[in-house]
């Protein structure tokens, strides 16, 4: 996907290909701005405040979030937009475009839809209940079992993970991949927060057949690995988490940053029709993104680091830490 006219590499971007919740509304930056003025509270007002934007697309929760932060906040803040991608022309001159994570990170580390897209390696169950590695045909995704997974690293990873049964046919992603990238990712943070979002799911409540897929120009498609779509599978963020972490929904972290997708009051439409129109478009906007069975179920792993976790998210003391 970052090869030579990658997907990831397009001049669309993936904006022109599938819609999230940095592409639906402006209100997700200002939440977003809204978190990193808590941390820049948390860690003392530093002169320096870092915002960090891991696979950022084109930039666009990135200047989002300088836009929406009070000045004198945005005046302190080194914003850096992570991506393999070069950097677009028209992107704010603000951003530092970066393709890896700064070494040290102090404030926000903020990981919207990167983690689905770290590389996993996906078994099977064949017919005699034998769990083995699926092997994809790079022009056209055809898939063959290969052989059986063999004792290690990523058989311990599914064992404590995902147990899988002996019916033919289920399906399990390892995930010891992302659990590395998040770590050396929260590991740059020495003061501040670092936060996934994702499409997840918890132990437990596992797919049993599996969530790789592929996306092309709003349609879900055939996962072809030849550069010609997005390929994704949902995260387990359970996995990735660390010592005392905090699993969200979305709809639980942006209630509580301020986005609730409550109606304006009626009576506003007769004191101020235009701004009743105004709020009623962004109560939708904020529907949107807290969704349940949509974008409001998205998780959001939260690592602290040097801060407590009750000082950037309130009423998150009901949420069992990792």
């Amino acid at each position: 996907m970052y090869g030579p006219g990658g997907f990831y590499l397009r001049t669309e971007g993936p904006a022109g290909h599938f819609r999230t919740s940095v592409h639906a509304s402006p209100l997700y930056a200002r939440a977003v701005a809204a978190l990193l003025t808590r941390v820049d509270r948390a860690l003392g007002h530093p002169a320096t405040l870092d915002f960090v934007d891991v696979g950022a697309g084109r930039g666009e929760l990135t200047s989002g979030v300088l836009d929406a932060l009070e000045p004198a906040v945005a005046a302190r803040t080194r914003a850096y937009a992570v991506e393999r991608a070069g950097r677009p022309e028209a992107l704010d001159s603000r951003v530092e475009w970066a393709a890896e994570i700064p070494a040290t990170v102090d404030g926000l580390l903020f990981a919207n839809e990167w983690l689905d897209n770290v590389p996993v390696d996906v078994v099977e169950v064949d017919e005699d209940g034998i769990a083995r590695l699926v092997l994809v045909r790079e022009k056209d995704g055809t898939e063959t079992l290969g052989e059986p997974l063999a004792p290690g690293p990523d058989s311990d990873w599914l064992a404590r993970w995902w147990p899988l049964t002996d019916e033919p046919g289920s399906r399990a992603e390892i995930g010891r991949t992302r659990d590395e990238a998040w770590a050396r990712a929260v590991d740059a943070v020495r003061g501040g927060l670092a936060v996934a979002v994702d499409y997840a799911h918890h132990a437990g409540r596992r797919p049993p057949f599996g969530t790789l897929t592929g996306f092309r120009d709003g349609r879900e498609c055939r996962p072809v690995p030849d550069g010609s779509c997005d390929i994704t599978a949902h995260v387990a963020l359970d996995a990735c988490a660390g010592p005392g972490s905090v699993l969200l929904t979305q709809r639980e972290a942006l209630n509580s940053l301020g986005v609730t997708g409550g109606r304006p009051p009626l009576a506003l439409a007769t004191t101020d029709p235009a701004g009743y129109v105004r709020a009623l478009a962004s109560a939708g906007e904020a529907a949107e993104l807290t969704a349940r069975g949509g974008l409001g179920d998205f998780g959001w792993l939260l690592e602290p680091v040097g801060v407590a976790p009750d000082a950037l998210l309130v009423d998150i003391a009901d949420h069992e830490e990792q």
